[in-house]
């Protein structure tokens, strides 16, 4: 079979979907409406809450794959699964949404963000300011939906991609402008090691169509130059974002260099008004950040405790605890074992003038204590612990008058909770306990 292919291309093959989760629910409804029927395999059937008959991969499901031309899969199954090799070697296109969507799609009007940390950030600022200025602009990808799926429009001026690095692994064609945030270590598990995470995170900068990097001035980006593509536009923070970014009404430096790769973006897609800082501010007016990130819950006694659940890197973390250089911090850090290391979070810990308390929690939270105490940081604490609801009562505590509570756990959240969602509403359940007056 050729490759690259599109969603148009599958009309006459023998399809399946494998996984059934936000993304493999629109594939299944896009090849629906192409009037396909497919096969559905999922490695977890028993999760599925539709009346669809769903096969399990390690049952019957592994042989009706092998039975298709083209698999469909969703980011979460790794590339580097051993069902995958077995399908592409009996000659069966193992494919991803969204890089059918790039593969009919006008490629001119999509940018795709992708990095470790702030991706999330910088697709919703872009697009944001792109409206402000009048540009028919759509976020879609690992932000929110995919932009194939019933809910998203049938045409766009301007498509916002954010581009996850498993997703990335499925794109044979990539658009003419591709943004890069930061990078650092993270889903080694997914991707084996991390070098293969660099490669497939950054691959969306030189496959076929691919023109410009936009990246963040970053030493780990500059180190790995010869992977960012033919053409690179270095981004850092200028005096003029300095000014207009504040009134998206984000923190910390993090945010700005943000602000300033969407403003590049938006330069190079030639919008208009994207370098008047009066025109920017005003495009800025009525952002919201993220949903658990850098999110303020409450002020109780003096305390105010921030939502960062959305941080499941170093990076992210860091950045955090940044925002708040000249305040207490008591920081709850802890979750899924990924393999990341902490000795950069150890040592921005290390750095600060004012004290920290530490609450090291979950599977990863023995590894952070031993990366603190592996630097000898003085001015920080560290308190065990198992439960996250339980852990914000004595933060709090610690942190009164006038400190901060900061849940950003530098983990992902599944060893203990459903999503980075669960764990963000245990957290504010808990602040909703606080006593107050």
């Amino acid at each position: 079979m050729r490759h690259p292919i599109s969603w148009s291309d599958l009309r006459h093959e023998r399809v399946a979907v494998w996984g059934l989760g936000t993304e493999g629910t629109a594939n299944l409804a896009k090849l629906r409406s192409l009037g396909i029927e497919p096969v559905i395999v999922d490695d977890r059937p028993e999760r599925i809450a539709s009346g669809d008959t769903v096969l399990a991969t390690d049952g019957d499901g592994l042989a009706a794959l092998l039975d298709a031309t083209v698999v469909v899969k969703t980011p979460g199954i790794s590339r580097y699964r051993p069902e995958i090799a077995r399908l592409e070697a009996a000659g069966i296109a193992v494919v991803g949404g969204l890089g059918l969507w790039l593969q009919e799609v006008d490629r001119s009007t999509v940018v795709c963000i992708t990095g470790t940390k702030g991706k999330s950030t910088t697709t919703s600022i872009l697009t944001h300011l792109a409206r402000g200025l009048g540009v028919d602009a759509f976020a879609a990808g690992n932000l929110g939906s995919p932009p194939y799926a019933p809910s998203a429009p049938e045409q766009a001026e301007l498509w916002v991609i954010e581009t996850s690095s498993y997703q990335a692994t499925d794109v044979a064609s990539s658009p003419p402008l591709v943004a890069v945030t930061s990078l650092s270590a993270d889903h080694l598990p997914w991707h084996g090691d991390l070098d293969t995470y660099y490669r497939d995170k950054l691959s969306l900068c030189t496959q076929p169509g691919a023109e410009l990097t936009v990246a963040g001035d970053t030493e780990p980006l500059r180190h790995r130059r010869s992977l960012l593509g033919p053409r690179v536009r270095w981004v850092g923070i200028d005096d003029a974002t300095r000014r207009w970014a504040p009134h998206l009404g984000l923190m910390g430096e993090h945010n700005l260099a943000n602000a300033a790769l969407a403003r590049v973006c938006l330069e190079e897609l030639g919008v208009a008004g994207c370098g008047d800082e009066d025109a920017l501010a005003a495009a800025s007016a009525g952002f919201e950040g993220l949903p658990s990130r850098l999110q303020r819950v409450s002020t109780v006694d003096g305390v105010d405790l921030y939502d960062d659940s959305l941080s499941t890197n170093v990076l992210p973390t860091v950045a955090a605890v940044e925002a708040f250089a000249d305040r207490r911090i008591a920081l709850i850090v802890g979750g899924m074992e990924r393999n990341i290391d902490y000795g950069p979070l150890a040592e921005a810990l290390a750095r600060r003038d004012l004290p920290t308390l530490v609450l090291t929690l979950y599977t990863t939270g023995p590894r952070i204590r031993e990366a603190i105490d592996a630097v000898g940081a003085p001015l920080v604490d560290t308190m065990p612990g198992e439960d996250l609801h339980r852990a914000v009562r004595p933060a709090w505590e610690w942190a009164r008058p006038d400190g901060v509570v900061l849940l950003s756990p530098a983990a992902a959240s599944f060893d203990a909770f459903a999503n980075y969602t669960h764990r963000a509403r245990v957290f504010r359940d808990a602040v909703a306990e606080l006593p107050t007056g």
